[in-house]
């Protein structure tokens, strides 16, 4: 018999799934552990090998590339939309080479990549295109959810896949640290019930913050998109990262609790250290700031945040 938090006979795990695949369109829902585990588990199905490309943002958590490297391939890092965050596809298409077998995009922050144009990209070389959709539970592009775009999509705790063969691949090799017990799989149901109230809660303190800050340059949501805010990520204006450092330095005196959202691009770690050119990466890496958004927040918790913003706009320019 096998254990009960085998996903087999899990039927926690199994109600999970199936609530997942409600949210993407009704496509197949394949559990696992967590992101990390999810993207390197979607890349083996695809039967992704050592010495493939896969390409993937640097402005963004390390867990993608890490996930790359886990299966034997090479990430490759491609510029990002200064304004959206996400992968520019022109970037991408400059980064394509013969042992392309796929492309990892990002929906960063909450705000959808632009999946139509990375799409088209993607069946006219013939690679695979999957969603990084962690943090992105109900954005959506011209009325369409993320996570229903690309070959397969990988969330918080899961697969999602239109592709019955991929969602077979994807079962038979979840195995070990991929398969997720019970008692996660009732932890991520709770928090699905709670993703719509909490989405809602988030956007209508982003509007708040779009309408009222002064200090700083609020996100972009691209016409067409609907942007869950998963961060708040504002541009500190000035010449870079002292600027943005200080900022967050006297937001903190006054109570607020920012935080840098990339503090160091993938392509400049020491374990991946390359020479790509990366002007927006770095760019936003070096002038980007988080502020609180969350559901948590009470009015004058937002009040405080407005205030603290727009006192020290200009001062630190």
């Amino acid at each position: 018999m096998k254990p009960s938090g085998s996903v087999i006979e899990g039927s926690l795990v199994a109600a999970f799934e199936r609530e997942v695949a409600e949210l993407v369109g009704g496509r197949i829902c394949v559990a696992v552990d967590e992101g990390r585990s999810a993207l390197a588990l979607a890349l083996s199905a695809l039967g992704v090998a050592r010495g493939d490309e896969v390409v993937v943002p640097s402005y963004a958590p390390v867990g993608a590339a890490d996930a790359i490297r886990l299966v034997g391939a090479v990430p490759v890092f491609a510029d990002i939309d200064p304004v959206t965050y996400c992968l520019d596809p022109e970037a991408v298409a400059a980064v394509l080479s013969p042992r392309t077998v796929a492309v990892v995009a990002a929906h960063q922050f909450g705000h959808p990549a632009a999946m139509r144009e990375l799409g088209e990209l993607a069946e006219r070389h013939g690679v695979a295109l999957l969603e990084y959709a962690s943090r992105a539970y109900g954005a959506a592009l011209d009325g369409q959810l993320v996570g229903t775009f690309g070959l397969m999509a990988v969330f918080g705790f899961g697969v999602a896949t239109q592709d019955a063969e991929l969602a077979r691949r994807l079962r038979g090799l979840r195995t070990g640290d991929a398969v997720p017990a019970e008692e996660s799989a009732a932890v991520a149901r709770g928090e699905l019930e709670r993703v719509a109230g909490f989405t809602a809660r988030r956007r209508a303190n982003a509007r708040v913050f779009d309408s009222a800050l002064t200090g700083v340059l609020p996100p972009h949501a691209a016409e067409g998109t609907r942007h869950v805010y998963q961060r708040y990520v504002v541009r500190v204006p000035g010449n870079g990262r002292p600027d943005r450092d200080a900022f967050a330095k006297a937001l903190a005196a006054r109570g607020v609790d920012a935080a840098v959202p990339v503090t160091t691009p993938v392509h400049r770690l020491p374990a991946y250290r390359s020479g790509a050119h990366l002007p927006h990466t770095e760019r936003a890496a070096a002038e980007t700031l988080s502020l609180p958004v969350h559901p948590m927040l009470t009015e004058r918790e937002v009040e405080r945040v407005v205030q603290a913003c727009n006192a020290l706009g200009g001062l630190l320019g």
